[in-house]
């Protein structure tokens, strides 16, 4: 097993590419960094999972399956899709075809002290994908191969899966929105409208 190469690619920069195409997207986002990078750019249809760890992308495809006709992304870290393996061949199987999985992946657990993953040792999450059965699955290492994916993130069939390698560059862990009961409820109105509480 081959270690990957070193990507150059800023995180905080490949998340606000990505969002500024969102227009009605839903986004649920894994815990840690990807609350944080997705809060720089906030939105009503942001659902911030904080610290659930292994479950990002689970709930992307309840949502997807729940909300047919709303493109889903999900932006979870590499040590979080480690963590819940198992979830791609479950979302493959299901063939949600507007659920797209991003992976920012720095190859290291950055919120217990950054730790190397096992994708600094060569671990293809995108290869595991593929072999799911996800119908498109990359991995991707600058920003043009970003930018080139915006209609494979959002408008091609799923299950979509990219794995986006990025350096090891932190920001200031600040963002508004912690409380889960007012995410929950922002997200519901902004998903559902005000019935979502009569």
């Amino acid at each position: 097993m081959a270690k990957s190469k070193k990507s150059t690619l800023d995180r905080r920069e490949v998340v606000k590419t990505i969002l500024a195409q969102r227009q009605d997207a839903l986004l649920v986002t894994g815990l840690g960094s990807s609350c944080y990078d997705a809060g720089t750019v906030d939105h009503p249809n942001t659902f911030y999972l904080w610290g659930g760890m292994g479950g990002a992308a689970m709930i992307g495809l309840g949502l997807a399956l729940a909300q047919p006709k709303r493109r889903v992304l999900v932006i979870t870290g590499d040590g979080e899709m480690l963590m819940g393996l198992g979830s791609l061949a479950t979302i493959a199987v299901a063939k949600a075809s507007n659920l797209t999985i991003l992976v920012i992946d720095n190859e290291l657990y950055s919120e217990t002290g950054m730790q190397p993953t096992h994708t600094s040792q060569g671990v293809d999450l995108a290869g595991i994908a593929a072999a799911s059965g996800f119908k498109h699955a990359k991995t991707l290492h600058s920003l043009s191969e970003v930018k080139d994916s915006m209609t494979t993130i959002y408008k091609t069939p799923g299950p979509v899966f990219l794995d986006i390698k990025v350096n090891a560059n932190r920001y200031p862990l600040s963002i508004r929105l912690r409380d889960g009961t007012h995410i929950k409820n922002r997200f519901r109105e902004s998903v559902l409208g005000a019935k979502a509480f009569d």
